[in-house]
């Protein structure tokens, strides 16, 4: 079975610089559900793999963070999708964790978990941490323009590392996903799959 590691705030669902606090903060940006809900179809593993600094901020709880998970899960799978794995960072910045992105770490726990390589596997985030943690796997990194997208397209521009300066842009998951599913022409690497 294929696999895709997704971002959370700014690619499933609308970001805050106030940080997303509990279940009602959660909206979905437009056409992610159904993104997801296509990738399950068409045969991949869907994963999570989000930083929540907010938890050591003392922003929201662990009941609050797994409130917000258990509504993503449920809107995605009335959409006709299934999330396989979530992993989540609580460390602060200044903690250096390796499960931080850009640390490669939650990516890690995943193909850990779910029994897969992750040469090639689409990682789609917003920010450029997403992409450098994608890059460190030989994974495929996407961004989207939702969320901090926007910025994080103009810091791609002044990457020396080609994997990132080249990486694709799109609109936003939805555009990301007509891609790896072949509406648009397609990502390399998409075709990377679990043992499972």
């Amino acid at each position: 079975m294929k696999l895709v590691i997704l971002d959370r705030d700014g690619v499933i669902n609308a970001d805050s610089e106030n940080f997303i606090k509990n279940p009602d903060e959660w909206v979905p940006i437009p056409g992610a559900l159904d993104a997801i809900a296509r990738l399950t179809a068409a045969g991949y593993r869907v994963a999570v793999a989000t930083n929540q600094s907010g938890l050591s901020r003392g922003l929201f709880g662990l009941d609050e963070l797994e409130a917000i998970h258990h509504k993503m899960c449920t809107q995605v799978e009335a959409a006709g999708g299934l999330i396989s794995a979530i992993f989540y960072c609580p460390h602060l910045p200044d903690e250096h964790c390796t499960c931080r992105k850009p640390a490669p770490g939650m990516l890690d726990a995943i193909a850990r978990e779910l029994d897969c390589s992750l040469s090639g596997v689409a990682v789609i985030g917003d920010s450029l941490r997403d992409l450098q943690a994608a890059v460190q796997r030989d994974c495929t990194p996407i961004l989207v323009r939702t969320g901090k997208g926007a910025t994080s397209e103009t810091a791609l521009a002044q990457q020396t590392d080609h994997a990132l300066r080249d990486a694709p842009v799109y609109d936003d998951l939805a555009a990301a996903v007509d891609a790896l599913l072949g509406a648009t022409p397609p990502i390399d690497g998409s075709t990377s799959e679990c043992s499972r």
